[in-house]
């Protein structure tokens, strides 16, 4: 084996070889960790949201000045909506999965407690909520006509009920006995009464991590303010054409009025996760950029040693040295660099990970997904420097030693 003649031809090239093994482990540290982000985000991204997507959308509705009975304007429109042709059911509200801004607060055990045993979101719902959204209900029951009550927008009001989704039933109730419970809201008792299977909080990305996601509270209260999202649902393959009724119908009541944000909730959910999807589309192209750069300069290099070694290579091919052995020498040469910046990379990327964990909430990556990715990076090394290896194994004894 050349391991010697080798040592001394990268100790006289010490350069190109730092730099190429600096590169390697530069590559496979930010490759990696970005690969870890680009799937977490993916994952994020394909978080159920709870609720009938493929057939729900929403508006955002506001009057012009002040009207006087906002209450009777809010069930008119209502009224006007659910007699939609295409419509199953719709509910005015405060906000609703992925909507991207609402209200939240604490749940908690006792009515003095300093620290909320479960932060949860807040939505304002009524009877046609549930059927609204396509909410599945696992435990309890829903609310009814008779519950709903009114809340103004500084009015501080805890209702006798609440539903709440199996996220927060797991943390207030560690032993799955959360229906029928009494817990406390704003320091006021209130029951659960139902636990529905899932509903995402209206953000989604937040600052209380991951298990706050699905951390969802109902309340039947009808919230009266100049500025409500509607939510509408309506029968399957509809959804288009009963957005356009919809606001016909709405104009329709009283053109006194500002009708926005009109989206079906794929669009919802694409807006929400927006920032994800175009950091991924970034790093993506980053880690194509690295790739690339990487391989390019690995072939580089090599020509540049191969231009290098003319005379070397064509006394060797004159002392009898075959095409394999030239083509073997320049791979365990590049193997040697790759290898050793394969290791560098191990460390730097396990340590970034580390870091990113640490400050960002980044998902842990482990060590055997690293030395995978490094045995890849190297085998890419090594791919990369079979053109300039076949070139300088194809050099001829009399051309390579002639003197230029």
């Amino acid at each position: 084996m050349e391991i010697m003649p080798i040592l001394a031809a990268l100790r006289r090239n010490k350069i190109g070889a730092l730099l190429i093994g600096l590169q390697i482990a530069l590559t496979l540290a930010i490759v990696c960790n970005s690969l870890v982000i680009i799937h977490q985000h993916a994952r994020q991204m394909q978080r159920a949201s709870g609720i009938d997507e493929a057939d729900v959308f929403t508006l955002d509705n506001s009057w012009v000045g002040s009207p006087a009975d906002l209450k009777a304007l809010t069930e008119e429109d209502m009224a006007a909506i659910r007699a939609t042709p295409g419509v199953v059911d719709a509910y005015a509200t405060n906000s609703y999965p992925l909507a991207g801004g609402g209200w939240s607060t604490g749940l908690d055990m006792v009515a003095d407690q300093k620290t909320p045993t479960a932060q949860t979101s807040l939505y304002f719902v009524d009877e046609h909520a549930l059927q609204t959204l396509g909410l599945r209900l696992v435990a309890g029951r829903w609310f009814s006509a008779g519950e709903i009550g009114e809340m103004g927008l500084h009015d501080d009001k805890v209702p006798g009920s609440v539903v709440v989704t199996r996220s927060v039933a797991r943390v207030m109730f560690p032993a799955g006995n959360a229906l029928g419970q009494q817990v406390y809201m704003d320091g006021k008792p209130t029951h659960i009464v139902g636990i529905v299977e899932r509903a995402q909080t209206p953000w989604a990305m937040s600052s209380w991590g991951e298990e706050f996601i699905e951390n969802s509270t109902f309340i039947p209260l009808q919230l009266i303010d100049n500025g409500l999202s509607y939510v509408v649902r309506t029968r399957p393959g509809q959804r288009d054409s009963a957005m356009r009724l919809v606001q016909q119908r709405l104009y329709a009541v009283s053109r006194q009025r500002v009708v926005q944000n009109v989206q079906s909730y794929t669009d919802t959910r694409a807006a929400a996760y927006a920032v994800p999807h175009a950091t991924n589309v970034i790093l993506l192209v980053v880690c194509g950029l690295l790739l690339a750069i990487t391989v390019f300069g690995i072939v580089g290099l090599t020509m540049y040693w191969v231009a290098q070694r003319r005379r070397q290579i064509g006394m060797r091919r004159a002392l009898g040295a075959r095409r394999i052995d030239i083509l073997r020498y320049f791979h365990v040469e590049n193997l040697m660099v790759s290898g050793v910046g394969a290791v560098l990379g191990i460390a730097l990327g396990l340590g970034l990970n580390l870091w990113l964990a640490t400050h960002l909430e980044l998902g842990r990556m482990s060590a055997g997904y690293i030395c995978v990715a490094a045995l890849i990076v190297v085998a890419c090394s090594q791919a990369a420097v079979l053109w300039p290896a076949l070139r300088a194994a194809s050099i001829p004894p009399a051309t390579a030693t002639r003197m230029r």
